[in-house]
């Protein structure tokens, strides 16, 4: 009874919280979305890391039929199969559903998905990225599997403190440029901020697990898998001697300026992201980080 005491407390302040908030996070969806397009919607699925995180290379996985656990401080979260497969991945899915997901972080059944999905980053998608990733998934072969689920430590295992974490952390927003910089900076910003979701690692977290948007990108010591996560403020980036040229082409290539190798999550976001982009982008990635706020 003393444990369920401490649950209760939590699921009434969260439901407290939803009401107040209006738990919906982002609102309807649209009823149209433009016509998608695959070709792009791939290549931003790439700038998202959807393939390096829903597919399980190491294991022999299938491409995006459910990716290897995730350690955290908060237990172990698993990426879930995202194929066609109507069971087991989207396939029974609308591209309304897919838009909620991504952007609102809601399932198909308007049950809250944890943070470690980064949509408190996807929702500034636009409808036209939303339906040009729609687009290239629904090319994706069904593959099944992928559905063993998270192994989270209590009080985290219990959905409903998710009310409380949105209320608190997730604020529904789309790209804006400012127009008072370059069109590469801004390039820049929307991938960073965006579908790159860099600060999902490299900005430090509270204890509830919310960003601390005061420190953006000043890195930290839980990181995935427990790993110590480096700062790269444009300040921190420039002491360890990174210009616009040297960021661009690690972004490509893994290389460090001192012949060193990105390794961990560093490498396989490279191998299977950044790797994949146009010398534009990972330029104008490279221009944003520089080029503080």
């Amino acid at each position: 009874m003393r444990r369920r005491l401490p649950v209760l407390a939590l699921a009434a302040v969260a439901a407290g919280l939803a009401a107040v908030a209006g738990f919906g996070g982002g609102g309807a969806e649209p009823d149209r979305f433009p016509e998608g397009d695959a070709g792009r919607g791939a290549y931003l699925a790439r700038m998202a890391g959807c393939i390096g995180c829903h597919t399980d290379a190491a294991n022999g996985g299938k491409p995006l039929a459910g990716g290897a656990a995730i350690a955290t401080r908060f237990g172990s979260f698993v990426p879930p199969n995202i194929t066609q497969h109507r069971r087991d991945g989207i396939g029974a899915w609308s591209v309304a559903d897919f838009a909620r997901a991504l952007r609102q972080g809601r399932s198909p059944e308007g049950a809250p998905y944890y943070p470690a999905f980064p949509y408190a980053m996807y929702t500034r998608l636009s409808d036209q990225d939303v339906a040009d990733l729609w687009a290239a998934f629904r090319t994706v072969a069904p593959a099944e599997g992928g559905r063993s689920g998270n192994d989270l430590r209590f009080p985290f295992s219990v959905r409903q403190g998710l009310y409380l974490w949105r209320a608190l952390y997730f604020e529904p927003e789309r790209f804006v440029p400012d127009p008072t910089r370059s069109e590469a900076w801004n390039r820049g910003a929307y991938i960073v901020r965006g579908p790159g979701h860099c600060g999902a690692c490299h900005t430090p977290r509270g204890v509830l697990g919310g960003r601390d948007q005061e420190r953006f990108l000043a890195g930290g010591k839980d990181g995935p898998g427990g790993k110590t996560v480096p700062a790269i403020t444009a300040a921190a980036l420039r002491a360890e001697g990174w210009d616009a040229g040297s960021l661009a082409a690690a972004l490509r290539s893994g290389l460090k300026p001192d012949g060193d190798v990105f390794g961990g999550g560093m490498g396989e976001v490279v191998r299977e992201g950044t790797a994949w982009l146009t010398d534009a982008d990972r330029q104008a990635i490279a221009t944003f980080l520089l080029e503080p706020d």
